[in-house]
């Protein structure tokens, strides 16, 4: 089937509505970094063709949808996580608690509603949440969870599919809550067989972590095998 085209300033990006498939994604535009395609719908079956091809919805309320393969590519690879020496003690002498997958629906609800550093809303709408609730539902989303005394304080989630997982957000209601709940959900991770984690995009807390750029070719390369090994 062929696409219909946005034309924009910097270049024209495809239309997926109805059963459009995605283009390749390196056609995806450099400015903005990594547009792939705008439209198309949020069902189970077209976020798995997405994630499956290294690309993910990003938008705001109002919007239509956008779907993005960025570049460089930030990931972390399981054995290379580094866990600082104040996370081990958070872990071992604040009394939290890790579980994973009792409360997606709120960990992801309470990530839609954390303040971002210049930015006047969310991209983790109520359309979001649900379409994320129905990957959790099919087997394919994960979060990761840190209680305490019986309420939830911190957590993470993301997309798993095959040996690759593909984290989204975080959020925290206590000093380090977050980051025990994605220590957590590394381990839980490397003993699941995850070889890759996408983390997206760079900043300096991922790269403190171990995660690391690499090149969008060479992510793609790497999906291609790990999508499939279910």
């Amino acid at each position: 089937m062929s696409h219909a085209y946005y034309q924009l300033p910097s270049g024209r990006v495809a239309c997926v509505d109805g059963d459009c498939p995605f283009p390749p994604v390196h056609h995806a535009l450099q400015e903005p970094n990594g547009l792939v395609a705008i439209g198309g719908d949020l069902s189970l079956d077209r976020l798995l063709a997405a994630y499956r091809q290294g690309i993910f919805p990003w938008f705001s309320e109002g919007e239509p949808i956008l779907w993005w393969s960025l570049h460089p590519r930030m990931v972390l690879l399981p054995d290379e996580f580094k866990m600082a020496r104040s996370l081990k003690k958070a872990m071992h002498n604040k009394g939290f608690e890790s579980r994973f997958n009792t409360a997606f629906r709120q960990v992801i609800t309470a990530c839609s509603n954390v303040p971002r550093h210049g930015q006047s809303g969310t991209w983790i709408t109520q359309d979001i949440i649900e379409a994320y609730c129905r990957l959790f539902e099919a087997g394919f989303a994960v979060s990761s969870e840190t209680w305490l005394d019986g309420q939830l304080v911190g957590g993470c989630y993301g997309v798993k599919i095959g040996r690759m997982f593909y984290g989204e957000s975080m959020f925290h209601h206590k000093t380090d809550a977050s980051k025990v709940a994605f220590a957590h959900l590394v381990e839980h991770l490397k003993q699941s067989d995850v070889a890759m984690i996408d983390c997206q995009m760079n900043t300096a807390h991922l790269a403190s972590l171990g995660a690391r750029e690499i090149d969008r070719a060479a992510f793609i390369k790497q999906l291609s095998t790990l999508v499939s090994k279910m």
